[in-house]
This record gives C-alpha cells, structure tokens and sequence, in this order.
C-alpha cells in the first residue's frame, strides 16, 4: 500500500480499529505508569553551593508549582552569609539576570577523613586498643549531630559537589537518609558510586535508590557575588536511574531494544555485540520505580531551562564514558601545560602523546564487561571518533580555562583519580596495561604536591601597623639587610 511522501507501508503494519484490543499482561499500562502517585515529602534538597546545585535550584523554583527548596551548606560562613543577604539565587542569561526566591537553607558540616577514615565518630569503647577482645564486637557507631544541624529525614537529595568532597559531604547528611531516599549524582568522573558504596552506605538493605546525571550547560561563577552563576552556554542535562542491588544483582546491561518510527518491530542493530566468551550472562535493565524516583524525575523534567532528558542505564554509562575520554585528554594535558584549552590544538607533539592516551582509553572503555552485549560500542569508541570529539571540545571551549587547572593553581586537589587513575583501575582488572595514563596520573598527582609545597612556603605578608616606619631594603655582600627606619617624630622625641 502506498503511503503519503513516497513512503510504502506494509498492509500488515495497519491496525483494524474494530478490531478487538485485549491488553496483553506483558505490556505495561501506560496510564498507570505515568499517573502521578503520592508523595510522602515533595521537598528537594541540594548539597552543594557551587554552579550546578544554584542553576538547578534557581531553575526548580522557576517551574508552576514548585517543590520546597532546600539549600544545604557546610559552613558556617555560607549559611551567615546566606541569611545576611536577600536569600535570592541570580542566574545571568546573555546578560539578563533574573531572580528567584523562597528558598530554605539548612546546615550540614562536612566530616573530615584522614587517609580515607572518618574522624568524627564517637565509639563506646573509645581508648582501648583491642576493644573486639575486651568486651565482644564494637558496638554500632553514633553519628555526632553538631550544633545546628537538622535531623530531619531526607526524601529527595541532589549532590552538586565536587567528586573530591562527596564523602565528606555526605558523611553529614547520613543520618537523615534511609532505604526509601533518592540520591542524584551530578559529579564529573567514574567510580563515585562505588566509592560512596563502600565508605558511606555498606549495607544494600538499608542503602538509598541512586541516581546519576551528567551536566553539559556551561556556568561560571561572578567574583564577588556568592548566589550569582552566568548562564555561558545552552546544554543538557542527561539523567538516568541505576538498577539497586536489592533488586538487581551486578551484572552486565542486555541491550536495550529500538524502534524506529514506521514499524513496531525492533531494529536490527548496524554493529552487533560481539561479547567475550568469558562474560557472564547480562541481565535486564528494567526498574521498579519507587515514589520518589518519579517525583524527582518529572520535577527535573518540569524545568525547560534544565533541558533534562531521561537515559536508560547503558545509554547514560555510555554517555559518561564519552565525557570521561574527553576529560582525561584535556584536563591533564592543560595541567601539565598550564595553559587554555586551546593551547593542545595545532600541535604534532600534543597529538602524538593525546593519541597515545586514546588507545588505551579506547581499549579499557571497549572491554568493559557492563557493555559486552551492547551493540555499536565499538565504533562508539573507537580512538579516531574519541579523538574527533576531544579536538571539537577543545576549539570550542579553546578559550577556556579547565577544571582541574583552576583546582590545581587554587591549591585544590584535582578529580584525577576519578578519571585517569579509573582508567588505569579498570584496566587493571581488565588485564590492560594503561601506562601512558599512569604517568599522567602521577605527573598530575606530582605538580599537584608541588603547589601544594610552594603555597605552604609562602611568606605572609601583613600591612603596617599605625607608628610603625619604613622597611628599607639594603644591599650587602651576598645577602640583603633590612633596616626599620622609625618616623621622624619618634626620631625627634628620642633626641
């Protein structure tokens, strides 16, 4: 049969209209699905005060009928300061700033951690050196709740910190989350979730639904003015909800079936699969989705300006994967380089060491065992496309100024353990040796103590003190001598 524009259509594909239409129990109930179920707290709360965690907030209080808004802080000083001004976000858009209120700020101090341990516990059998001997097994830790802080539960957490600061971060806010809690990730890097498994949330029965996004708007913050981020650059945000291990054990992702838009069969993917013989079988991606799964999904997809899009989880582990293959070439290189993004362009040298990289980002991504059945992940990742999309950021972002090159030169620690250093981790288990991205992790991880050092040798400088004289500066023999030269009215009086 033919159809309108040229196009032909199987008289198969028709449906009978007065045909009857019994559901099939394997179909899902679309209207049941995407009737809005109660929620038992449509509260939202975001850690995080830098760039991302303002542009959501400002951006979720911009949508009819808004959730409360909770803004967390860690400091003292932030929370002051936030209660000082007129408790308003500003986002800058082309030049246009807009507003945005009815806000609430609580406090949340973040838990140092020593070589990875956290030292703001209190145990009962605090000073004894054998306390599973003296008096049978530890007992069970008591988070210390400091002055100020608030107890209430958490329903709806997103994370907006840096990947550095996450268990520290969240160290504060454990107490107040539990099983039925969703936490939304918005950190750059790989292994975060694994990191907060082992440290923060050991236990899968009492470990809270997790979520991940990745952020491509491009923000900057305004010198001088704390809740005030610019708008740069239009992008999306990509979300996605990750299987629970008490409901799906760890396993690899089995493909997602497609349509296209003239048949109701799956398309036959271009590049399928072709999985290690070793791989153990993978298993299905689909979710139970609890009540605060959907509430801050379709809240975030309220917010046009957001530009939110739902991902399956092999598609979003894959856009990740994308975002880290970028990183780890640009980011250190402009590290070592100490210059712009653009400064890795037009140049042999710099694409000889970049493409070296590539090879081996492309061989540990390509082996990972979660997307040994996903088709077309070999051409994804192939080291010519990834190298084509670094180049393309790069001249876009050529005046830019990367992430880790502002940490390093502010003496922050960098995120290169979530990003060449995971390189190199999965590669390990892949039985792939990434040495090219274990120098830059420890040319990195070298330049980083260096500045750290430079800035620790640093001689304070203070501004002189009312009656105090002139510093004169006097030129000796291989060594300079410093004379105070009193005022000269404290001269006269001592005459």
């Amino acid at each position: 049969m033919r159809a309108g524009q040229g196009m032909y259509i199987d008289e198969e594909d028709i449906e009978n209209p007065f045909a009857s239409k019994s559901p099939s129990p394997t179909i899902r109930n679309v209207a049941t699905f995407y009737r809005s179920q109660p929620v038992l707290d449509r509260r939202i709360h975001i850690l995080g005060g830098g760039n991302d965690g303002r542009f959501i907030a400002h951006a979720l209080r911009g949508i009819p009928n808004p959730p409360p808004t909770t803004l967390i802080f860690n400091r003292w000083d932030q929370i002051n300061e936030w209660n000082t001004s007129s408790k308003k976000l500003q986002v800058i858009t082309e030049g246009n700033p807009e507003n945005r209120d009815g806000f609430e700020a609580e406090l949340a101090f973040m838990r140092h951690r020593i070589h990875g341990k956290e030292i703001q516990y209190k145990s009962s059998n605090a000073g004894d050196p054998f306390p599973e001997t003296a008096s049978g097994p530890p007992k069970e830790e008591t988070p210390i709740i400091h002055e100020g802080e608030s107890t209430e539960p958490i329903s709806s957490l997103i994370l907006c910190t840096k990947a550095t600061s996450v268990l520290q971060a969240l160290s504060g806010v454990k107490h107040r989350l539990n099983k039925e809690s969703v936490i939304l990730f918005m950190q750059n890097g790989m292994g975060i979730v694994e990191m907060v498994n082992r440290e923060i949330f050991p236990d899968p029965e009492t470990r809270p639904y997790y979520m991940l996004g990745v952020n491509t708007h491009a923000l900057r913050s305004t010198p001088g003015a704390p809740f005030t981020t610019v708008h740069a650059g239009f992008g999306t945000i990509a979300v996605s909800i990750m299987p629970h291990e008490r409901l799906r054990p760890p396993a690899p992702y089995a493909p997602v079936a497609k349509f296209s838009a003239l048949g109701r069969l799956p398309v036959t993917p271009a590049h399928p699969a072709v999985p290690d013989p070793d791989t153990p079988t993978p298993t299905d991606t689909a979710l139970t989705w609890t009540p605060n799964h959907r509430h801050l999904l379709r809240t975030l997809l309220r917010a046009p300006v957001l530009c939110v899009t739902a991902f399956s989880p092999p598609d979003l582990l894959q856009i990740q994967l994308e975002k880290i293959a970028v990183s780890c070439i640009i980011q250190p290189l402009t590290v070592m380089l100490d210059a712009r993004n653009g400064a890795i362009l037009y140049n042999y040298a710099l694409t000889r060491s970049m493409r070296l990289l590539l090879s081996e980002i492309s061989l540990v991504i390509r082996s990972l065992p979660e997307l040994q059945y996903i088709p077309n992940v070999q051409q994804r990742f192939d080291p010519g496309r990834l190298e084509t999309m670094v180049v393309g950021f790069a001249n876009k972002s050529k005046n830019n100024i990367s992430n880790m090159l502002a940490d390093l030169r502010a003496g922050r620690q960098t995120e290169i353990d979530y990003l060449n250093a995971w390189i190199v981790k999965k590669g390990e288990e892949q039985g792939v040796r990434c040495l090219m991205n274990y120098m830059m992790v420890n040319l990195v991880k070298g330049k980083e103590t260096m500045i750290r050092l430079e800035i620790a040798e640093g001689v304070p400088f203070v501004d002189r003190e009312a009656g105090d004289g002139q510093i004169l500066i006097k030129e000796g023999v291989g060594v300079s001598e410093v004379v105070l030269k009193e005022p000269e009215g404290i001269e006269k009086a001592n005459e």
